[in-house]
């Protein structure tokens, strides 16, 4: 008997230790998957996500996973809320695995077993088991091979989730340090050329302009070109697709264009165009 009760004991200890090994692997995938705010305060957010993933139970941070990082084909929500102040550099992403509705629903079912288990053999073992019997030792023995190689499978897909994770970190971190992501940040030109105009870098150039140059809010097109040429030589039309700053007035729609004529030959002026708020009845 002593030498039963001791492997039931060991057997335990290992599904047990198990269980730890899974809960903490999945509180850092609960913690990291996710970050977003302004970047002043991304450590200060990270380290509360670590901090409250760590008080959460095993069914809690299942949840959790289940609704943010294993999530269905096409869902999806903003890494930013509205609520983040328009004049302060904000920074967030999101890392998940998208599954069918099928395979979320059946993997959903397999994980509240794994909590289910976790429950019995923390709270429940002994009352199934008679530890001083044979018998008893021998069905739970049994018992616990079985649960154990349940855990451990679970631990493994778990373990490949974080690897995947991982590595789309990795490509993430080698992608922001490109000249492609420095193009897309901060001149809003997208890997396959197309133009974010609303965060193009020449428009903010052309804005900077107006402030030094405009006249009656007004500023000249060719003095506004030699500004940006002096100020941000790598700020040129032909980085946005275009031939002449005029294009690319034309081109971003966040200016009004006119004519004068000056010394006897037509000259362009560009003011920013002023925004319409629709009234909603």
């Amino acid at each position: 008997m002593p030498d039963l009760q001791r492997e039931v004991q060991r057997l335990l200890g290992r599904c047990l230790l198990r269980l730890q090994q899974y809960e903490r692997l999945l509180k850092a995938l609960v913690a990291h998957h996710e970050l977003a705010g302004p970047m002043h305060s991304l450590e200060g957010l990270r380290d509360a996500r670590i901090q409250d993933a760590a008080t959460k139970t095993l069914g809690t941070l299942i949840g959790r996973f289940l609704d943010d990082y294993v999530v269905t084909e096409g869902s999806g929500r903003e890494i930013l809320g509205n609520d983040t102040p328009s004049d302060v550099i904000s920074f967030g992403f999101r890392m998940n695995i998208q599954m069918t509705a099928d395979d979320h629903a059946r993997t959903r079912d397999s994980l509240k077993e794994l909590v289910d288990l976790r429950n019995g053999l923390v709270h429940h073992f002994i009352e199934r088991y008679d530890l001083w019997q044979v018998d008893g030792c021998a069905a739970a023995r049994e018992y616990l091979l079985t649960c154990y190689a349940r855990i451990d499978g679970h631990y493994e897909q778990l373990r490949s989730w974080a690897e995947h994770m991982e590595q789309a970190r990795q490509l993430a971190a080698s992608f922001m340090q490109s000249s492609a992501y420095h193009d897309l940040v901060v001149n809003g030109i997208a890997p396959d050329g197309i133009v974010d105009w609303g965060a193009a870098g020449c428009v903010s150039a052309l804005r900077e302009a107006i402030c030094a140059l405009a006249v009656d809010g007004w500023a000249s097109v060719d003095a506004a070109a030699d500004w940006i040429s002096a100020q941000y030589p790598d700020e040129t039309p032909e980085k946005y697709g275009c031939r002449t700053w005029r294009q690319v007035i034309h081109e971003s729609r966040r200016f009004d264009l006119r004519y004068r004529n000056e010394d006897s030959r037509k000259q362009a002026w560009y003011q920013e165009r002023a925004k319409v708020h629709k009234v909603e009845r």
